[in-house]
């Protein structure tokens, strides 16, 4: 049987696009960027505008900040109260030509001892969970030179994991 595959967020990116990106918006009367997306209105509080056009960002940027997530997340994360909880790393991304920081979840395998401040990284798919029908998708932040500390190739880390759920 096929899961049928659900963004985690909808709106947020394209999980079939062939150039995965994160989907923000830029106001027309301003230029201001955004993400998450906005449909209605200029979150520019100097603007007031309301011609808003989509915008995919950029696939890299540089790391602005990073942390290791101990703390089960809310919803739409799953988090099992009886399973052990395993750590994971936040990335906090700087988008240079978007002018704004986007936070998100490492690629699997990824820790903060891979990470450093300035350091490139690539917006890659990934899967948050799975059941017997559906595969929520999202997104994570891979560094660009990064291989893995089980060996494993840049594309392999980035395909799966989230959170401490499998």
């Amino acid at each position: 049987m096929s899961r049928t595959r659900t963004p985690v967020v909808p709106g947020w990116f394209d999980q079939d696009a062939t150039d995965f990106r994160l989907l923000g918006t830029r106001c027309r009367d301003c230029g201001s960027v955004f993400f998450p997306r906005e449909d209605t209105f200029c979150r520019n509080p100097g603007c007031g505008g309301g011609d808003l056009a989509e915008l995919p960002l950029s696939r890299r940027g540089t790391v602005w900040s990073y942390t290791d997530g101990r703390y089960r997340p809310p919803a739409p994360y799953p988090s099992d109260p009886d399973a052990e909880w395993q750590p994971y790393t936040l990335v906090a991304v700087e988008l240079a030509a978007e002018r704004m920081v986007v936070l998100g979840q490492a690629a699997p395998g990824v820790t903060v001892a891979d990470l450093t401040v300035g350091a490139e990284v690539e917006l890659v798919p990934g899967v948050l969970n799975e059941d017997a029908t559906h595969t929520w998708t999202t997104w994570h932040w891979k560094p660009v030179t990064y291989s893995g500390a089980e060996g494993r190739s840049t594309a392999e880390a980035g395909e799966r994991g989230a959170g401490g759920a499998a």
